[in-house]
Formats: C-alpha cells, sequence, structure tokens
C-alpha cells in the first residue's frame, strides 16, 4: 500500500484516506477582459506529463486539510508533500509549476 505523508497531521498515512484534487498551483484568470478560451482552459485544460508534477491532495478521512505534493508519475513515488500555502519546492529536479 502506498504511503502518503500530511504535512498537518505529521504522519504517513495509507493512500485510501487521500483524494486527488487536481493540478496544484493553477492560477485562476480575474479580470473583466478574460476571454472564454482562457477561462475554458483555466477550467478543463490541464497538463499530463510523464514525470515530477506538482498535485493536489485532501486528507480526506484525516485533517480534512487540502495540501500539494510533487510526485514521480513514472514511479508513482511522492518525493514531498508541504502545506498549501507554501510555494513548491524549487530543489525537485525537473518539476514544473
Amino acid at each position: 500500500m502506498l504511503l502518503i505523508h500530511c504535512p498537518y497531521c505529521g504522519e504517513a498515512r495509507p493512500e485510501l484516506e487521500f483524494r486527488h484534487a487536481g493540478e496544484a498551483h493553477v492560477a485562476r484568470p480575474v479580470g473583466a477582459d478574460v476571454g472564454d478560451e482562457d477561462f475554458e482552459a483555466f477550467l478543463f485544460l490541464r497538463a499530463n506529463p510523464k514525470g515530477i508534477v506538482f498535485e493536489r491532495w485532501r486528507h480526506i478521512h484525516g485533517c480534512g486539510r487540502f495540501f500539494n505534493a510533487a510526485r514521480d508519475t513514472v514511479s508513482d513515488r511522492f518525493l514531498v508533500t508541504y502545506k498549501a500555502s507554501d510555494k513548491a519546492p524549487a530543489d525537485i529536479e525537473g518539476g514544473r509549476v
């Protein structure tokens, strides 16, 4: 079973306690001049690269809080988890924001 570290609880818990919540660090377009294409891209279009990605997760059967994680999609290994209010670690090789 895959163990995921919750940065708020401070424990590694089974993956069944968590839910994937999409790509992390997605900026919402703001302003009156935002076109339909830009808003459509924000809502529906996500990257799906092979390698290291930054994702948002929720500890639904624990503290219930959202957090971010850097995960390698090839090995399904979590490299680091961090609080949702923190910036992405800059030292993750090959990662993108």
